[in-house]
Order: structure tokens, then sequence, then C-alpha cells
């Protein structure tokens, strides 16, 4: 199967979803920027995708993370993010969203389990009132200390003002 394919409009994920609930799959999601995947991403990835039967990632788009981190940000483009994103194993499904938050898409596909790291309290989560009033679960995942698309620009950055690389 080609990838991309794994990429989906809206339009495409809220059928598809409702397809995997009448067949009784339990649908996990999560959202995040995801600019320069690591250790960090992969294994909360892995984590959330072992809740359910598939998970669905909600991707911001450039614009988004933009508002969001600031004007030298991303760094990958919201093509790139997405492809790398649906390449790793324990995605089943990659929507871009265009909005500061991804309270829409969660309103869209109504997942079976919301997902964050754990620097994320349950309550503080976006979408948490949809998923539990639909009788869904939200949960912090195992936050990795230390891996961030931050710290490893950062650090790009020292390196560079050093003289090093």
């Amino acid at each position: 199967m080609n990838i991309a394919h794994r990429i989906k409009s809206w339009e495409e994920i809220k059928i598809l979803s409702a397809e995997l609930k009448q067949k009784g799959k339990k649908i996990v999601f999560t959202n995040g920027c995801f600019d320069i995947i690591h250790y960090g991403h992969v294994s909360y990835l892995s984590d959330a995708r072992n809740l359910g039967d598939l998970l669905i990632v909600g991707l911001n788009s450039d614009d988004s993370v933009k508002r969001l981190k600031g004007a030298s940000r991303p760094i990958n483009s919201q093509f790139d993010r997405a492809y790398v994103l649906s390449a790793l194993k324990p995605v089943d499904y990659v929507v871009i969203f265009e909005q500061d938050t991804p309270y829409d898409l969660i309103k869209l596909i109504m997942p079976d389990l919301l997902v964050k790291g754990g620097d994320w309290k349950p309550e503080q989560i976006v979408g948490s009132d949809l998923v539990l009033k639909n009788g869904g679960q939200v949960k912090s995942l195992q936050f990795q200390t230390g891996f961030s698309t931050t710290n490893i620009i950062e650090k790009l950055n020292e390196e560079k003002d050093n003289g090093s690389r």
C-alpha cells in the first residue's frame, strides 16, 4: 500500500471512521505538529496505537504551526510531515487541520480514545469534553523527557554558533 493513501482529507476520514466504528473498531486519536520526528514522538505514537485498533493522527497545518510556534516554524512542510508520519508503523491515518486546535476534527471523528503526551492533564486536552460526553476515554501517556523538536533546533543552533558540525 502506498503510504500516501494513509493521508486522508476531512471527508475521507469522516466516512472511514464511521465505517470503522460500525465494524466495532476502537479508534485512538492524537494530534500535534510533529515537525522533526524524534524518539519521543515514535515512543508516544507506539504507546497510543497499542491502546486501540487503529491510530488517527491530526497534524497541524503549516499556518497553524506558525501561529503556535512562531514564524521560523515549521521546519518541514505539512506534506513532508504528513508523509513521514504516515510511514510510521503505529500510525494508520493522518489528517491535516488548519485550526489552532483539533477540536473540530475530533468532533468529526469522535474517537473512542483521545490521547496526548504526559505533559497534558486529561482535563486540559482539547476535545476531552466531546469524547467523554460520547462515552469515550481521555488519557495522558508517558512523556519522554528531554526529547522535543525545540531542543533539537536549539542544539543545532548552538553547534552552528560554535562553528562545529
